[in-house]
């Protein structure tokens, strides 16, 4: 058999770490699925930044989401067990954003993404991780998941999406394109 493909999710389902097995239209793989498409955008926008914070902060940005993905995927009884994300990284994540928004003007309405390679890629994956977030709420409301530092790290990272996607202008010499045609 090839190692591309084991042929057990044939019948519809996906496994769990540990024990069991899920339909894969449960809302449990619809979070993961963000989580994987927020990683993913995360990645392309690191492909395409050009000042110097962001590609390493978007790599260990990256890594907590895989952290946070095994949880989501980890069976009830196993979910202790994959508990990685740390409650110091909500601190590193609002350090990081405030250091960062300490170096940009923050401007006085909505702006429309695209006005750099680099910050259209992260505006298009702060919506992604706004998604991501409204799964994981779901989670927490019917008591698939426990732990509520997942969500607001989340949270946290929309914010710094956004923020980075302003350095990533202003390093581009971009003026922002705002959502008011004046």
């Amino acid at each position: 058999m090839s190692p591309f493909f084991t042929r057990a999710g044939d019948d519809g389902t996906t496994g769990l770490l540990g024990e069991g097995r899920l339909p894969k239209h449960h809302p449990r793989f619809e979070a993961l699925g963000s989580l994987d498409e927020a990683s993913a955008a995360l990645g392309l926008a690191r492909a395409l930044t050009a000042a110097p914070p962001s590609a390493p902060l978007l790599l260990e940005i990256q890594r907590d989401l895989y952290k946070i993905m095994a949880e989501v995927a980890a069976a009830p009884e196993q979910a202790e067990r994959f508990r990685m994300l740390e409650s110091g990284r909500l601190d590193w994540l609002e350090a990081q954003t405030e250091a960062l928004a300490a170096a940009v003007s923050i401007p006085p309405e909505f702006i429309l993404p695209g006005d750099s390679a680099a910050g259209a890629a992260l505006a298009l994956a702060r919506t992604i991780v706004r998604r991501a977030e409204r799964r994981l709420s779901d989670l927490l409301a019917r008591g698939e998941i426990a732990n509520p530092l997942l969500l607001k790290y989340l949270n946290r990272l929309s914010s710094l999406c956004f923020v980075l996607e302003l350095v990533e202008n202003q390093h581009a010499g971009q003026a922002l394109s705002l959502a008011k045609n004046e």
